[in-house]
C-alpha cells in the first residue's frame, strides 16, 4: 500500500502545481480582459488575438482547475445520500463513484477528444478570425485536462482504499455549501 500511496502523493503534487497555475490564469485572464477593454475604448484598437488569448486561458484554467478541485475535495456532489452516510459510507461512495463513473468517463473523454486535437495539429490549424491564434494548443487542453482528472480520480481511489483498510486517515469530509 505504501507504493500506491507514494503514487497518489505524486499525482496530488502535480495537480497541486497545476491548480496554482490555474489560479494564476484567473488573474492573468482578468488583466488581459481589462487591458483589452481599456485599449479598445481608449484608443479604438482591438485584436482578435487578445480575445482568443482570454478564451485559451479560460479553457486552461477550467480544465487544469478541475483536477485541482477534485484533489481538494471541493467538487460538486449530488448530496441526496452522501450527507446521510457515515464517514465510512462516504468513503465507499467516493470509491465506487470514482471507479465506476469518474475514471471511465474521463478516460473516454480524453480518448474521444484526442482526434479533435490531432487533426488540428496535423493541419497546423489557425483561427479563421483576423489576427487569430494557432488553434491546436487550446484543443490539446481537452485530452490533457480529462487525463489529469482521471489521474486525480485514481489518486482519490487509492486514498479511499487506504483509509478503508486503516492505513491512513484522510480528511474527506464534505460540507454542504452555504447558499
Amino acid at each position: 500500500m505504501d507504493v500506491w500511496l507514494r503514487v497518489s502523493g505524486a499525482i496530488d503534487r502535480v495537480n497541486e502545481l497545476l491548480g496554482r497555475l490555474a489560479n494564476l490564469l484567473v488573474l492573468l485572464s482578468c488583466l488581459v480582459s481589462a487591458g483589452n477593454a481599456m485599449v479598445r475604448y481608449a484608443y479604438g484598437y482591438s485584436s482578435n488575438g487578445w480575445l482568443e488569448v482570454q478564451w485559451y486561458m479560460f479553457a486552461a484554467l477550467v480544465m487544469l482547475g478541475a483536477s485541482y478541485t477534485l484533489r481538494r475535495n471541493e467538487h460538486v456532489r449530488v448530496e441526496i445520500f452522501y450527507l446521510y452516510l457515515s464517514e465510512r459510507g462516504q468513503l465507499w461512495l467516493d470509491l465506487i463513484g470514482g471507479v465506476v463513473f469518474l475514471i471511465p468517463v474521463c478516460v473516454l473523454l480524453a480518448v474521444l477528444s484526442w482526434p479533435f486535437f490531432a487533426q488540428s495539429f496535423a493541419v497546423n490549424e489557425w483561427s479563421s478570425n483576423a489576427g487569430g491564434l494557432l488553434r491546436w494548443p487550446v484543443k490539446l487542453i481537452l485530452p490533457v485536462g480529462y487525463s489529469l482528472i482521471a489521474l486525480q480520480g485514481f489518486s482519490e481511489v487509492i486514498k479511499r482504499v487506504a483509509a478503508l483498510r486503516g492505513y491512513v486517515l484522510i480528511d474527506a469530509k464534505y460540507e454542504r455549501p452555504m447558499q
